[in-house]
């Protein structure tokens, strides 16, 4: 059997795409590994989730490094070369990145985002979706670039908006779609556009 491609997951929260990634990397028949789960926060939740299917979970809090991102950044990139990273995801982290870290994994590190870029890139997209009055939404996998969600756009899934929608219940929806695109996204990015630049980092 070809050897998997090994994959690190950032999250700085519960983590529920992480959760999406790592079932899905327990079918033998997937082309990725989930073998690091790591977070700037050490009391993130999804480091327990991680932990509890196998998966080193590894925090390196960012607030010793103060404003110093890259410094912190420097740090995580040393993490995923010791541990042999061949393709990072990001999957709730919260931290805008320093063209360090996008530079280093450039073309090699992806993101999962809650609107159909290049619509609502940022913060806030269920409710900027509901206020323009749109008729869906969805969610987006992307390459990460140094533009905040700007990166080409490798998968997407779309979620009508219902009549009586609120913030909560389209968010739920279209969670539940992530939770489908990103595994399928990420074995596709991994069989097919990565091919064998995954040999090493």
């Amino acid at each position: 059997m070809a050897q998997r491609t090994k994959v690190a997951v950032l999250i700085s929260g519960r983590g529920s795409n992480m959760e999406a990634l790592v079932r899905a990397a327990q079918d033998p028949a997937c082309p990725f590994e989930i073998t690091l789960v790591l977070s700037n926060k050490p009391e993130a939740g999804g480091l327990l989730t991680a932990a509890a299917a196998g998966v080193e979970a590894l925090a390196i809090d960012q607030k010793p490094y103060g404003k110093d991102r890259e410094a912190h950044e420097r740090a995580i990139d040393a993490a995923l070369r010791e541990r042999g990273i061949q393709v990072v995801a990001l999957a709730g982290y919260m931290r805008i990145l320093t063209p360090f870290l996008v530079e280093a994994w450039a073309g090699r590190m992806l993101n999962i985002h809650p609107s159909l870029l290049p619509a609502y890139p940022g913060l806030d997209t269920h409710g900027r979706a509901l206020s323009a009055g749109e008729v869906e939404a969805g969610c987006t996998v992307h390459l990460v670039t140094a533009g905040v969600d700007e990166g080409p756009i490798l998968g997407q899934a779309r979620v009508p908006i219902l009549p009586g929608d609120t913030e909560h219940r389209l968010s739920d929806r279209v969670l539940e779609q992530e939770h489908r695109l990103y595994p399928e996204t990420l074995a596709a990015f991994v069989r097919d556009a990565l091919g064998d630049r995954s040999s090493g980092a």
